[in-house]
């Protein structure tokens, strides 16, 4: 790769993934997609991966991304790829495993590395590394099999706590968490989260609310908004539907209100140390919950935040003063200049 950026820069805009996640990611490839209409020196291809990882045009053409950088059509035609940006949600965008294939192809990327998307997507090596950090997180117990002795521990934890979440342990935005109040409703719980997951989380269900921040580079300065907040339906907790859903009961607040100096300076704290200590790159929104009591916990980080009319990343990021399209182009041409 040449020291010089090209001056017709070709963006490969990989979205879709075949998972749970798909119909979400095609929604935030459609709002990069605007975003990056407007950059002159900026050519984007898009193609949508199918659950067998093959790439297909708005055709539904096979592309093939090779070895030596160039994506190929279905009639052997072939064009350089300076950039890609892998705007999937879940697997395999946001687990680390597109990017590991892009850091053997030696293409640049928007969005974090391979290792901290896969940290950051397991829930449990994300409580982990919080802990190693020096950042509060939720209550939890880690059960690695649905066996006598793990259910005994989820017990426990629901006996103590009242009620608990049951989350597989390496699924996104909410797909495989269940919330449960009885020991009749535990084991089928488990099961399902099991069946997602070959690790499950159990962590304590608090009353709080929940707090978010765009965190990201701009201008090679690392930004931390002040935190928004999601208010979620009191009937249910924050579910797939309800994050994505073009009819969501959810109501967002770009900046929360009613937040202490010392609640805001350690969300800041944090959400710097996360970002830093995690190795995060570009972009991330960071998940705090705030209880009754006060305390604050680091609920999850998100790698690749979603991105459609609802998403509160974009929406921070604008709330800050900065353009998204600027933002966006700007990391591109820095990657390669």
């Amino acid at each position: 790769m040449s020291n010089q950026a090209p001056t017709d820069i070709h963006v490969l805009l990989i979205c879709g993934g075949g998972g749970s996640e798909h119909d979400v990611s095609l929604r935030t490839a459609d709002f990069i997609q605007r975003e990056l209409a407007s950059a002159p020196d900026i050519r984007l291809t898009r193609v949508t991966m199918d659950a067998d990882g093959r790439l297909l045009d708005d055709q539904g053409q096979l592309q093939e991304l090779r070895s030596d950088r160039l994506l190929y059509s279905a009639t052997g035609s072939a064009q350089p790829v300076h950039y890609v940006i892998p705007s999937i949600h879940g697997y395999p965008g946001e687990t680390g495993d597109l990017q590991s294939q892009l850091d053997i192809l030696g293409l640049p990327y928007f969005g974090c590395g391979s290792e901290a998307s896969k940290i950051c997507f397991n829930k449990i090596t994300t409580k982990l590394w919080l802990t190693a950090l020096g950042i509060d997180n939720t209550p939890y117990q880690f059960l690695c099999a649905n066996t006598p002795g793990e259910v005994a521990k989820a017990r426990d934890a629901l006996q103590k706590w009242g009620s608990v979440f049951v989350k597989a342990s390496n699924q996104g935005s909410s797909v495989g968490c269940y919330k449960v109040s009885s020991e009749d409703a535990l084991a089928e719980a488990l099961q399902e989260a099991f069946a997602l997951s070959p690790y499950v989380l159990v962590e304590k269900c608090l009353k709080v609310r929940e707090l978010e921040v765009a965190a990201y580079t701009y201008e090679g300065e690392l930004v931390i908004t002040p935190p928004g907040e999601v208010c979620a339906p009191t009937d249910t907790f924050y579910s797939y539907e309800e994050k994505y859903a073009e009819g969501s009961r959810a109501q967002t607040h770009v900046v929360a209100e009613g937040l202490s100096e010392a609640q805001l300076g350690w969300i800041h704290e944090a959400s710097k140390r996360a970002f830093v200590g995690l190795q995060l790159k570009d972009l991330s929104r960071i998940d705090f919950f705030l209880t009754d009591d006060g305390e604050i916990y680091l609920n999850e980080v998100n790698t690749f935040p979603g991105m459609t009319p609802i998403s509160m990343f974009p929406k921070m990021l604008q709330n800050q003063g900065h353009d998204f399209s600027e933002y966006l182009a700007a990391l591109i041409r820095g990657a390669l200049g």
